[in-house]
């Protein structure tokens, strides 16, 4: 934490604890950049005490946002979680981003909590936004919080704006987030406006106000409706309700928790800069979102007997891994089953086996802070510092092991290429990488064997821009970007015949080797053949591995322009031997002579790799995709309905016109688009893009 947050930060005293699980919150906040998420998590810490005065995202003063390269984004790169006390409960705050490129952080996120606050900013729904309903991100992540089964209350933030319109704003959210029942989408608070701005807010259920002026909003037809949704999620609630009784807060709270944990009604509360509205949310919290002990057990957990309390075996699961300058590997866990205490011993189980270790602390983060705590009971989360568990293993009871499942991470499809800039970076960089990957899973490193690239797979540029950050001033290493290359193939055009002669004997030991090889091209995907017709004993038998050696060596290696030979037959014809100059190494010479000579024979035909894509995009963007696709020379197979309002486009594109399409993709579907690919075969290049890739390959190559 900067030393701004600190020094305003309520923190500094004990960690919050609950007495059980039933008195836990956990909650993640969602919302796309910009939606003032960050903001409404320091208003909340703000309001429940645990920060003097509340940072500011432009300031670089928040408590979620603590790294030097989040103050540069103005944006949060990294999950953060803020745990607070309201009413006796216990709430973990997680506040993961909001950016697209950072989807693996969200995710842990809601796999790391119980029920989720959708952040939408009124500003995007003004008559002169570009449209007056949520935006193409916002709708990706209301449907990433419906995957992960989170119940979901909405908090509409900028409504200090001059022209906010929470009316508008709640009609475009029910028919957004209704799933076709508008009414499950309802307001818990009304905006209080006065001289043009809001003042506070006026509860429904209660009718209370908070910093609230004249004039008050008319709430009853408001309140009606609500009520009746309400009771329309419960049979006795609704008997009571149609017999003309008069439902009382308790009995409408209790109602409203009940149908929030069965995820069948989104409440909406208006917030502002300024704080207001953060304490009907934080009530709301309390008395409607499920605790730990209402979330349904993962398997294998779910088939024990003894079930998932606190007097359980163990069972823990890492949500996130950071690096720590004192303390070193700091792992964020979420208690599943068990208590978990400093010095225990636990097993860690996941993709790298099974090791046991030991617990060498307990901590609470409040942002970047780190408070000790004597424990981590049932649903509550937590810091262990030094574990080598990798973000989604398993901490467990030696006694009952068990593997809990990991949940899906985004797959890094944006290739970036790096060289250590000096020898002192290079000797350093594997082990800054090392530490990258084990603390952010959706990162894949990769030595490519055939460019000899150093390649960094990340989600998108913002991701990119971040890891070579910490690089940089985490580890302090150097790395230069350059351009990547793809791995082309060349194979013959034609059926040649090559002639390989190696004949050194000017003196003592001698070189003699000589042999006819005829190369033909096989089909695609064909690999590679090596046929024996010598007849008469010209190459003694012995040797004739020997050159088969030499012409597989010379296929890796290439000829002429580098790249490597396949989907050939090579077949000995000829040789002559000499009875003592002959070698192995002789032949292997001899072998690889004769293939690149009958190389010079014949035109050589590029070939390209060829990628299987799904891409996965609204409908809206659908002709858009296809036109780019087409552009890119990709050959489109079909399309298939993927969900409401979604397509999933199958085709196969040419690997060199993919490096990009991570971003492109992005930019073309406003965020909303997404891709696999796989590799399929490899494919001719059109000549105009062979001879311009050839002289790279053979730049390359000297």
């Amino acid at each position: 934490m900067s030393e701004r947050a600190t020094s305003r930060s309520g923190a500094a005293g004990p960690a919050p604890a609950a007495p059980g699980p039933e008195q836990l919150r956990n909650v993640v906040l969602v919302g796309p950049s910009g939606s003032g998420k960050t903001t409404l998590t320091e208003s909340l810490a703000l309001a429940a005490g645990a920060l003097t005065r509340a940072g500011r995202v432009g300031e670089g003063s928040t408590v979620s946002d603590h790294e030097e390269i989040e103050h540069q984004q103005q944006r949060s790169v990294r999950l953060s979680l803020v745990p607070v006390e309201w009413r006796g409960v216990k709430i973990n705050l997680l506040d993961p981003p909001g950016h697209a490129d950072f989807a693996g952080e969200l995710r842990a996120g809601l796999h790391a909590a119980d029920a989720a606050v959708f952040v939408v900013s009124a500003m995007d729904f003004l008559d002169d936004a570009d449209s007056t309903g949520p935006s193409s991100p916002t709708m990706a992540l209301w449907r990433e919080c419906a995957a992960a089964g989170l119940p979901r209350a909405v908090a509409v933030t900028h409504m200090d704006a001059a022209r906010a319109d929470f009316d508008q704003v709640l009609t475009a959210c029910r028919q957004a987030f209704g799933d076709g029942r508008p009414d499950s989408v309802q307001p818990m608070d009304l905006p209080v406006r006065a001289d043009g701005r809001v003042r506070g807010t006026v509860e429904l259920i209660s009718g209370e106000t908070h910093g609230a002026a004249e004039p008050l909003p008319v709430t009853g037809p408001a309140r009606e409706q609500l009520v009746e949704a309400i009771a329309g999620e419960d049979d006795e609630l609704m008997e009571r309700y149609l017999g003309g009784e008069a439902l009382d807060e308790g009995a409408l709270t209790a109602g409203l928790r009940g149908a929030v944990g069965h995820d069948t009604i989104h409440p909406v509360l208006p917030v502002t800069e300024d704080g207001t509205g953060a304490v009907d949310l934080l009530d709301l919290i309390v008395d409607t979102f499920p605790d730990p002990t209402g979330r349904p057990l993962p398997e294998p957990l779910d088939r024990r007997p003894e079930g998932a309390g606190p007097g359980s075996p163990l069972a823990a699961q890492v949500v996130q891994n950071t690096g720590d300058p004192y303390v070193g590997r700091l792992s964020l866990v979420r208690v599943l089953a068990g208590t978990l205490l400093p010095d225990l011993a636990v097993l860690v189980t996941g993709a790298q086996g099974r090791t046991e270790e030991r617990v060498a602390g307990l901590t609470s983060p409040f942002g970047k802070l780190q408070r000790a705590v004597p424990q981590a009971q049932t649903g509550d989360l937590a810091c262990v510092g030094k574990l080598t568990a990798r973000v989604g293993d398993t901490l467990c009871d030696p006694a009952a092991p068990l593997v809990l499942p990991r949940w899906e991470l985004p797959e890094p499809l944006l290739p970036v290429a790096v060289r250590a800039r000096s020898r002192s970076d290079e000797d350093k960089l594997a082990q800054a990488l090392a530490r990258l990957t084990a603390e952010d899973p959706t990162v894949r490193v990769e030595q490519n064997p055939d460019t000899h690239q150093l390649v960094l797979w990340c989600t998108g540029e913002a991701h990119a821009g971040v890891l070579l950050h910490r690089l940089a001033e985490q580890h302090g290493v150097q790395v230069d970007r350059e351009d990547h290359q793809v791995a082309l193939r060349q194979t013959f055009g034609a059926a040649a015949t090559g002639h390989g002669r190696l004949v050194k004997q000017s003196g003592g030991h001698g070189q003699y080797a000589i042999c006819e090889l005829r190369v033909e091209p096989l089909p695609a995907g064909g690999g590679f053949e090596f046929v024996d017709k010598v007849v008469g004993g010209a190459v003694p038998r012995h040797y004739i591995p020997s050159v088969e050696k030499g012409v597989r060596a010379q296929l890796e290696h290439g000829v002429g322009d580098g790249f490597p030979l396949v989907d050939l037959r090579v077949t000995l014809l000829d040789g002559k031997a000499h009875s003592v100059d002959s070698s192995d190494a002789a032949f292997q010479t001899a072998g690889a002579m004769a293939l690149k000579d009958a190389a010079a024979q014949t035109p050589l035909r590029l070939l390209e790799p060829v990628a299987e894509v799904g891409v996965l995009v609204p409908d809206e963007f659908l002709g858009g995709v296809f036109n780019d696709l087409s552009v890119r020379r990709g050959r489109v197979l079909g399309t298939e309905p993927a969900g409401p309002g979604r397509s999933l486009l199958r085709a196969e594109v040419p690997e060199l016109e993919l490096s990009r399409y991570a971003v492109e993709l992005r930019s073309l579907t406003h965020g909303t688009g997404s891709f696999t690919r796989s590799p399929l075969r490899y494919e001719p290049m059109p000549p105009a893009l062979a001879a311009k890739a050839a002289g790279t390959g053979e730049k390359a190559a000297r």
